[in-house]
């Protein structure tokens, strides 16, 4: 196997922080290498130096003779041309036309633009999916790739994915993404502390691996202190104390899974979040919507009940965030009526973050709002939560206008939690958090009794703080996908009047789909009831199936009973068939 890069005793710190302390590695041929860690920990230092974009203080960077590096950084700098001079580098469009590869990168990447537009006029966004569509289109020994998710949505991630698994180069990826990690990588290392630790496997071989690691560190380090005490206790068998005996505490460093966070119990978070909610939440009846050459929502009817955790997908510009502007009150719908209960104490995270008091603490800006919390059976004080939020020791104190715009986002979210809503309404909560910050939100989600409506573009955050996945197609109605993410990436895939989104454009203006729904709006509407009315009995019968278990569990010496509430959930099972059917024939007629 042949050796691209080196690294050999490479240092580099930025005044008193060190980022990496001599440290070794390399990237072989055929490597598929991810990249994670906290914030702030060096991990775009590292592969920028890896790239050969930034020099050491000291060692030495070895680089294969005539590599090619292809290298996508969070910052990079954009030509004066059109998008197409960029992305392209001046091919023939016969000669890129002809390419396969080439076709299917703008297609993944750049669907719908006009390769003609100014770079100049594009959004942050656009412009670095040009950037990263003008590296693939191109061939390397090495690709590396600094948050290459960042503003693609589910299924350009998915095709990100599926398109790097294909390619021959070698691969080094930093993403918080953990869907994307274990989708593409084969190794992963992890930056911190100056050091950088390499385990074998995506994301979720990493988590068993460093699992193990601590295991192992613990039960070292319990073996060194069971030694020092037996030292300790021979010592003291001589002259007696001078003053009473120390008291010691000692803690081995890390208990595998010590603070894992316990399977939601999603009928229990259901009853608590009910006496707190109320049978009300919120109520959509025949909500209409409409911009500019498009209808968003269509005479929508939907209610989200107490303890509901949806997850929201669509292509952008279907509507996502104005949906969760209606919910939130925020905006009025052009008709219909929207229904709030009595008892909602609701809380809204948009993208565009609202400005705190610059000159004011993190820890002052969350004891504004409370000095403790409860989540599910747990009191938290702000500080605690604080650190939970990546805000440790003296970065409680750091002036909030020294953060960063994602410690900012993360300051703005935990305020929202302090303030202890039963409903959550979360627009991309994830951007700019790493990936042990998620770990932490994830687990204070699992316990928090609420109703809670996400959209997000992390496949695997919304796979795991939600328990039901309802998608915009595009076509102004709200569909269940009882397979979830991948449900929706099949349709959307199979969709023969795929919504487009074109360049520069958002929820003010999306083009029109290529082809004329094949029903009437008056079928349409009727289907979308008759799927509604299957998803409330679906899920009723969800619930009752949560009781039976709990009960079966209990009878497991009364034959009787266990036979009579086994009948039961039979029949319920064979009824729950017998509506999924419905549901995917009410789908199929309307075409989503």
């Amino acid at each position: 196997m042949t050796n691209l890069v080196n690294l050999q005793d490479v240092s580099l710190a930025y005044g008193p922080l060190v980022l990496l302390d001599k440290v070794s590695l390399g990237v072989d041929e055929g490597e598929r290498i991810g990249v994670v860690g906290r914030n702030g920990g060096g991990k775009s230092t590292m592969i920028s130096v890896l790239a050969g974009r930034t020099e050491p203080d000291s060692g030495r960077v070895v680089h294969n003779r005539g590599l090619r590096v292809g290298f996508l950084h969070q910052r990079d700098d954009f030509p004066d041309s059109t998008v197409g001079e960029f992305v392209l580098g001046g091919r023939a469009e016969h000669e890129w036309a002809g390419d396969a590869r080439i076709r299917d990168i703008l297609r993944g990447l750049l669907g719908g633009w006009d390769l003609d537009v100014p770079m100049s006029g594009l959004s942050g966004g656009e412009r670095r999916r040009s950037g990263l569509a003008r590296l693939l289109v191109d061939d390397h020994d090495l690709v590396i790739l600094d948050e290459p998710t960042n503003h693609l949505d589910i299924e350009g991630i998915a095709w990100l994915a599926e398109h790097l698994r294909g390619r021959p180069e070698s691969l080094v990826v930093v993403t918080h993404d953990r869907w994307f990690l274990d989708a593409v990588t084969t190794r992963t290392w992890e930056v911190g502390r100056g050091t950088v630790e390499r385990y074998e496997g995506g994301y979720a071989a990493y988590v068993l691996a460093k699992a193990e690691r601590d295991r192992q560190a613990a039960a070292e380090e319990d073996r060194r202190q069971n030694l020092m005490r037996k030292e300790l206790a021979w010592l003291r068998r001589g002259a007696p104390a001078r003053t009473s005996k120390p008291k010691f505490r000692i803690e081995a460093a890390n208990q595998l899974i010590a603070n894992e966070p316990p399977v939601r119990d999603s009928v229990e978070l259901v009853r608590f979040a009910s006496s707190r909610l109320g049978k009300t939440v919120i109520d959509l009846k025949k909500v209409s919507v409409a911009i500019p050459d498009r209808t968003l929502l269509d005479e929508l009817t939907w209610q989200l009940g107490p303890g509901d955790r949806v997850g929201l997908v669509g292509v952008n510009g279907a509507g996502k965030s104005t949906l969760l502007k209606i919910l939130a009150e925020e905006r009025e719908p052009d008709s219909g009526t929207v229904r709030t209960g009595r008892t909602v104490k609701l809380a809204h995270l948009s993208q565009n973050v609202a400005e705190l008091d610059p000159t004011a603490r993190p820890l002052q800006a969350v004891m504004d709002v409370r000095e403790h919390i409860t989540i599910g059976k747990r009191d938290y004080t702000a500080s605690q939560m604080l650190e939970k939020f990546g805000f440790r020791g003296e970065r409680q104190w750091t002036p909030i206008g020294d953060l960063s715009g994602g410690e900012k986002r993360r300051l703005q979210l935990l305020r929202l939690l302090m303030d202890e809503p039963n409903v959550l309404l979360l627009d991309e909560p994830t951007n700019d958090l790493d990936i042990e910050t998620l770990t932490e939100l994830e687990d204070l989600l699992d316990g928090w009794p609420g109703s809670l409506v996400l959209v997000s573009h992390d496949r695997y955050f919304l796979e795991r703080i939600t328990d039901r996945v309802l998608a915009l197609m595009g076509d102004g109605g709200l569909a269940f996908l009882p397979g979830g993410v991948d449900e929706y990436l099949e349709r959307r895939e199979a969709s023969a009047g795929e919504v487009t989104v074109p360049l520069g454009a958002s929820e003010t203006a999306v083009q029109e789909p290529a082809a004329a729904p094949a029903v009437s709006q008056a079928e349409r509407r009727a289907a979308q009831k008759e799927m509604q009315r299957v998803e409330r009995r679906m899920d009723k019968i969800a619930k009752r199936e949560e009781q039976l278990h709990e009960q079966m569990a209990a009878a497991a010496e009364d034959y009787t009973r266990l036979a009579d509430l086994d009948a039961e959930a039979r029949t319920l099972a064979s009824e729950k068939e017998e509506l999924e059917m419905v549901w995917l024939e009410q789908a199929e007629l309307i075409g989503d």
